[in-house]
């Protein structure tokens, strides 16, 4: 957050300045040709926004390696865009990643969002695999042993479901960021108050890295619903009134996922954050609002 000007100062009455507002996207892989053709709409429409770099996910168990590898190199080849593959530790030995990660440098990607991974569905809680990369502390060490990779990794406003606790999960972060990580992207919230006390907590504690808020537009409530019971994200109670009785209304949905949207970026806006990081589900329409709302404009 910008430095509080001391009391009585004479320059205390004008407005800090604000650093220009950056941005990245994050796509999923798509798995048949309709949604092929949603998803290069969707980067198409936000690729004008100039964001920072746009991210593309990786099935939990390695599933979607190949379909995530075409679309970066495919955003890399026919974009100015900047790809960056998300990796897990998980369904691949240490051998297999840092086949992965030289490849990818080759072909000039330059950044990588490391991830642990969500456990196999099925098997319960998350297991190492022996040959592998347990946690993601050791994925960024041993991505940054390949090449000089830029970084970003995962943090938790409202800490990690299998943390043992905040101050555990904390040290998790820090442990990812001293192995080279240049940047934490946060789990989707819709308490803000959470995030800027994360936020104070990371300053306190020491964590100096950007600690980007991920932004969730809602483009359907009841799957955003499985998402956050799934990660462990809180759903307040005035947000699940915002939407009640609106399952055959999908305009005035709309309205009100911009809404919530555009509310939660401005707050954070005046509290000093100037990068965000939309999961766009790979929808353009309500991110490049949001974006609009935030002072974005096509280039």
């Amino acid at each position: 957050m910008p430095a509080r000007l001391e009391s009585g100062n004479p320059a205390s009455t004008a407005a800090p300045a604000r650093r220009p507002v950056q941005v990245s996207f994050e796509f999923f892989p798509p798995n048949d040709e309709a949604m092929e053709r949603t998803l290069w709409a969707s980067i198409e429409r936000l690729a004008p926004l100039t964001p920072r770099f746009v991210s593309v996910t990786y099935g939990a168990d390695g599933s979607t390696r190949d379909r995530t590898h075409r679309v970066v190199t495919r955003v890399l080849r026919e974009t100015s865009l900047t790809g960056s593959p998300h990796l897990t530790c998980i369904g691949a030995s240490r051998g297999e990643i840092q086949q992965i990660a030289r490849r990818y440098w080759d072909e000039g990607i330059r950044h990588i969002v490391a991830l642990r991974g969500d456990p196999l569905a099925g098997t319960g809680r998350y297991v190492p695999r022996p040959d592998g990369y347990a946690y993601a502390s050791d994925l960024v060490h041993g991505l940054k042993g390949v090449a000089d990779f830029e970084i970003s990794v995962a943090a938790y406003p409202e800490t990690h479901p299998e943390a043992r606790s905040p101050a555990d999960d904390l040290d998790n972060l820090r442990r990812k960021l001293d192995a080279g990580a240049k940047r934490a992207i946060t789990q989707f919230f819709f308490d803000t108050d959470r995030y800027l006390r994360f936020r104070d907590r990371c300053v306190a504690a020491g964590i100096n890295a950007v600690i980007v808020p991920g932004i969730l537009p809602i483009t359907r409530f009841p799957q955003m619903l499985r998402f956050a019971e799934r990660c462990g994200a809180s759903v307040p109670e005035w947000l699940i009134e915002r939407f009640d009785g609106l399952d055959d209304d999908p305009e005035t949905r709309k309205m009100i996922a911009a809404s919530v949207a555009i509310e939660q970026v401005a707050r954070l806006r005046r509290e000093g954050v100037d990068e965000f990081h939309f999961y766009t589900l790979n929808r353009a329409e309500l991110t490049y609002a949001i974006c609009h709302a935030l002072g974005l404009r096509a280039r």
